[in-house]
């Protein structure tokens, strides 16, 4: 009988749990022992960055202690967007990156995740190694034991880059109102808007270790809609507690999601020659209003699952350089080879050349509805014909004027329930049919 593998640590983004319970500051040292322990280099220099979470600083000296005794030399640079330790990683070298942080989750929650020196997160074969040097509970000392040392800066260098990438882009006559969820873009955000000659203001920018994403951010948008509307803005951008993602707000307060800024960066890279390949990468949430404003502007579109993961595989494979999803994870391969929340934010108003982002026609969102049925077993859906003979006959129904996706969740006792139709009626419709199919076998 074959040997039990390790237990499984990572999953679709790094090591996430309650910290303190999961994510401990033993596992911590642990997994920067063993990241150390299977770089290619033989004394890596390692660059951690984290978020505003109370947990942080604590998972940050053990990742570093672990780093030091496996013999590579740990630099710390502080509160940091995600992608700022992906462009900081590639433009001084370093061999790794670990991002301390659990995104759009609660405070109590936090995360570790390795980024390798090419500025993307480890492959899965990495992870699988990492996972084996923690199980195994390697504990030789290095010699010679590495270091410990502050990275000064970093927010200033991750600024730089911003700058250098959008120095044509003047927004003197703009007043933008920016929710940073006390999250760790509470710094950088304000100030590029500023450097670049915005009026900026700033909500969700006071982190204090427990408010993170506590009804602000990207995950909680309803908090930004009135303030733009009311505050004679003209326009609002929402981040996650990373800023590895952002959804905006126009003048109206109406909320305009991953998918719109996407197309709206689509049109202008290409209309610019500046967009490889003439595709983008997209997940299967991907609004098909979307699908059918590429079609008619002659882009290309690859659909990959939901996940940035996914996203950016695709583009490495083709060549390409921009991808996203619906919930704001924006990817500009020539800039950084991750989500940029700022990135992202200061694309759609390059895009939008001045113009007004209340008026904006990259594409036409069909009305969707989207349903979380829980069930017992999320898997046993593939096996329910009933419900696949339901989709295809509604996808067909709906060919040319929308579409159906029946998919379980990655991490949840979830189906989701998905349609998409010219008119929320016929959505509601739709996905009633198949929620109550699904019900009916599965729950």
């Amino acid at each position: 009988m074959a040997e039990p593998g390790p237990k499984r640590l990572f999953g679709t983004d790094g090591v996430r749990g309650v910290a303190g319970e999961l994510l401990t500051a033993e596992l911590a040292v642990a997994l920067g022992r063993a990241a150390t322990a299977v770089s290619a280099a033989s004394a890596p220099q390692v660059l951690i960055v984290r978020d505003t979470r109370e947990s942080g600083e604590m998972l940050e000296a053990s990742l570093a202690a672990g780093v030091a005794a496996g013999g590579g030399h740990a630099l710390l640079g502080g509160v940091l967007p995600t992608p700022g330790a992906a462009l900081l990683l590639r433009r001084y070298q370093f061999d790794l990156a670990v991002v301390v942080s659990a995104s759009h989750n609660p405070y109590r929650d936090n995360g570790i995740k390795f980024f390798g020196p090419g500025g993307t997160k480890l492959p899965d074969e990495d992870e699988r190694r990492i996972e084996e040097h923690v199980a195994a509970g390697e504990h030789a000392a290095a010699v010679p034991i590495g270091r410990v040392r502050e990275l000064h800066g970093a927010t200033g260098d991750y600024l730089r880059e911003l700058e250098l990438r959008f120095s044509a882009l003047d927004l003197s006559d703009v007043r933008v109102l920016l929710d940073c969820a006390h999250g760790a873009t509470y710094r950088a955000a304000p100030e590029i808007f500023r450097r670049l000659g915005a009026h900026a203001e700033t909500i969700g920018a006071e982190p204090d270790g427990r408010n993170i994403n506590d009804g602000c951010g990207s995950t909680h948008i309803d908090a930004l809609a009135p303030r733009v509307a009311e505050g004679d803005f003209d326009l609002g951008f929402a981040f996650d507690g990373d800023g590895d993602r952002v959804l905006a707000v126009d003048r109206e307060g109406t909320v305009v999601d991953g998918d719109e800024l996407l197309a709206l960066a689509a049109l202008h890279l290409r209309g610019a020659g500046r967009l490889p390949g003439e595709g983008v990468a997209v997940t299967v949430m991907t609004n098909y209003g979307f699908h059918q404003a590429m079609e008619r502007a002659g882009v290309h579109v690859a659909t990959t699952p939901v996940g940035d993961r996914h996203v950016l595989a695709e583009l490495l494979r083709r060549g390409w350089g921009l991808g996203g999803e619906q919930s704001g994870h924006i990817i500009e391969t020539g800039f950084v080879p991750s989500g940029d929340g700022l990135a992202a934010a200061l694309l759609s108003l390059e895009a939008l050349n001045g113009g007004d982002l209340a008026r904006r026609q990259a594409m036409e969102k069909l009305p969707q509805t989207l349903v979380n049925v829980t069930v017992a077993d999320r898997d046993a859906i593939e096996g329910a014909a009933t419900v696949w003979e339901a989709v295809q006959r509604e996808n067909a129904a709906l060919e040319g004027r929308g579409r159906v996706l029946v998919r379980p969740s990655g991490t949840e006792p979830l189906v989701r329930v998905m349609v998409e139709a010219p008119g929320q009626e016929e959505c509601e419709a739709v996905a009633k049919r198949l929620v109550d199919l699904v019900v009916q076998e599965l729950a």
